[in-house]
């Protein structure tokens, strides 16, 4: 359940960007770098700002003590980057200097033994422009795929080899007609993986199963045959799907026929669901207003999610992440109510081994479609505020000044899509720290996968002109997470809402104990296709229909217990004892 409480205002997080991977990369809240041949001199006096030895020496340092014996060169590499800062003079890097620092930085980041002889499934989509999102697959940040075209994209599955230098990239699987394929998710013993694919009816879930083949060689081969895993009617959606342990499936679907508001009942909305593994038994889990996106499982089992708020709070600036039980009970936020930075989100994916860290694309809300910043989030460290971003990748030392806006990431550079942590499975090692990530360089640089570490590194392993490669995710087998035990009644059109203590939340800070004597229980009807947004409702005011169901009692501890309808979006309001609100709930649950 949120907590009860107002919107307050919050520290901010200093952003900042210090890219590494080009040694003439942009700074943040630089303008892009344009495809133009510069002078050497020039050329030598951007070399010489931007490049990071710290973050280089960091990075060789941490790899050295961690991995001593597979990791064998560090000694060799901090002695040719002491040589080549002995040499420095005051003024810009010599072309011979350049060239030795790329090769030491490719060498020495590449040799990380947490890539050796690693391979990863990738999406390769034609692209002609970097920026193209429709061309990217890539919806707004309040839209779902509903709103792409199912057609008409050049784009494949394909497995990138890291046992060579540069990566070999091969075919794993192409769908037939022009259709969309993305959104893969990898099972935990990495025999198969979901994927998205669209056709001329609608969106749909997919399975492939890998052979030993497939994860050895790929070339197109290696997959067996695909199999349709969601039943949906032709006008239903089904997309970005998600193993859970034990076998079934939770996957986004626009079943509820629910329209996002403020696009005035044009754009659907995508909520959670739970299918079996063979398409069957879907029911609904989340009953939200707007969109649920990029379903993962942490490590005790449960289920992490984005969820979009928009009821009764400011539109623009919260997205806060989720988690609940697979059986869609127990959802909670565990970061960004009540904080206006950041915006959103997205692509969240916990690190193993590292309770409560996730790393994630910070993004605003219009703007850049869904891209944005490298972070690493601690909800260990809290649900709100700036305290529990640990980290900005890329960001060590080049702060800017802080601000709450709409379009929050679009000047900064570079931006990242897609993050996976590394990981050693057997150990540990390095959880936390290395990082697969697709990344845009800016201009005509196209998406790639590169390696990202928390020292500031940023280095490229693979790209390919003309394509984006997107979507990295290592063929590796994880630990199988527990099952959490089922909670709920299918029987029951009713539900239980234990609330603890009302007052521990930070809306009724000063109010004291006793106050509070009832909660009024309201429910919120979110808008069907056609009949969502502000004209429909009411302008400069709530933008969904609301409807008191009664009120219930709260004890002198700021308890409650009650029952409700099931699968009701539902708020309350904290009543005194003449029956004046003290507080409205600004979210729902």
């Amino acid at each position: 359940m949120s907590r009860c409480g107002t919107i307050r205002s919050v520290a901010l997080f200093a952003v900042g960007l210090s890219a590494v991977s080009a040694l003439a990369a942009p700074r943040a809240g630089q303008k892009a770098p344009v495809a133009k041949k510069p002078s050497r001199q020039r050329n030598g006096r951007r070399a010489t700002k931007a490049f990071d030895f710290k973050a280089l020496r960091l990075a060789i340092e941490d790899l050295t003590k961690s991995f001593p014996r597979k990791y064998p060169r560090g000694s060799e590499y901090l002695r040719r980057l002491d040589r080549i800062e002995k040499t420095l003079s005051p003024g810009p890097l010599t072309q011979e200097q350049i060239r030795s620092l790329r090769r030491l930085r490719q060498e020495a980041l590449l040799a990380n033994p947490l890539l050796k002889g690693l391979r990863v499934l990738v999406v390769k989509r034609a692209v002609k422009r970097s920026g193209d999102f429709k061309q990217l697959g890539m919806p707004s940040n309040h839209q779902c795929n509903s709103c792409l075209a199912r057609g008409g994209y050049n784009n494949e599955i394909a497995v990138l080899s890291l046992s060579r230098r540069r990566g070999k990239l091969e075919t794993l699987y192409r769908p037939a007609g022009g259709g969309y394929v993305g959104e893969i998710d990898l099972d935990f013993r990495a025999e198969k993986l979901l994927l998205t694919q669209s056709d001329r009816t609608n969106w749909k879930v997919w399975e492939i199963g890998l052979s030993p083949s497939a994860v050895l060689r790929a070339g197109g081969e290696g997959a067996k045959r695909p199999r349709q895993v969601s039943r949906m009617p032709d006008d239903v959606d089904s997309f970005d799907a998600c193993y859970l342990p034990g076998g079934r499936i939770v996957f986004g679907s626009t079943a509820s026929f629910q329209s996002v508001p403020c696009w005035h009942g044009r754009e659907r909305v995508t909520n959670l669901y739970v299918m079996e593994a063979d398409g069957t038994g879907v029911r609904r889990l989340c009953f939200d207003q707007d969109h649920n996106f990029h379903p993962v499982v942490l490590a005790d089992g449960q289920v992490l999610y984005h969820r979009w708020d928009y009821t009764g709070i400011s539109h623009i600036f919260l997205r806060p992440l989720m988690v609940m039980n697979p059986d869609g009970t127990g959802q909670r936020a565990v970061y960004g109510t009540n904080t206006w930075f950041p915006n959103s989100l997205y692509f969240p994916r916990p690190v193993p081994g590292r309770e409560g860290l996730l790393v994630c694309i910070l993004s605003g809300y219009h703007g850049v479609h869904r891209m944005g910043q490298l972070v690493l989030v601690d909800t260990a460290r809290g649900g709100q505020g700036v305290k529990p971003l640990v980290k900005r990748i890329s960001g060590r030392g080049d702060p800017i000044s802080p601000r709450v806006a709409d379009v929050l990431v679009d000047k900064d550079w570079p931006k990242f899509l897609h993050p996976y942590p590394l990981s050693d499975p057997a150990t540990g090692l390095g959880a936390g720290k290395y990082f697969l990530v697709s990344c845009w360089q800016g201009g005509n640089r196209p998406w790639g996968i590169y390696l990202a570490d928390v020292f500031d590194n940023l280095v490229l392993i693979r790209e390919e002109p003309g394509y984006a490669l997107l979507e990295p995710v290592p063929i590796v087998p994880r630990p199988e997470p527990p099952q959490v035990h089922e909670r709920v009644d299918l029987d029951r059109t009713d539900g239980v809402v234990y609330m603890q203590n009302i007052y521990a939340a930070p809306g009724l800070d000063g109010v004291p104990k006793g106050t509070v004597k009832r909660l009024r229980v309201i429910a919120y009807n979110f808008g069907y296709l056609g009949l969502a947004g502000p004209d429909k409702i009411g302008r400069g005011g709530p933008w969904e229909a609301m409807r008191i169901l009664g009120t219930v009692p709260v004890g002198k501890d700021g308890s409650a217990v009650f029952r409700v309808p099931a699968n009701t979006p539902l708020a309350v309001q904290a009543l005194d004892g003449e029956g004046k609100a003290v507080q409205l709930m600004r979210s729902w649950f």
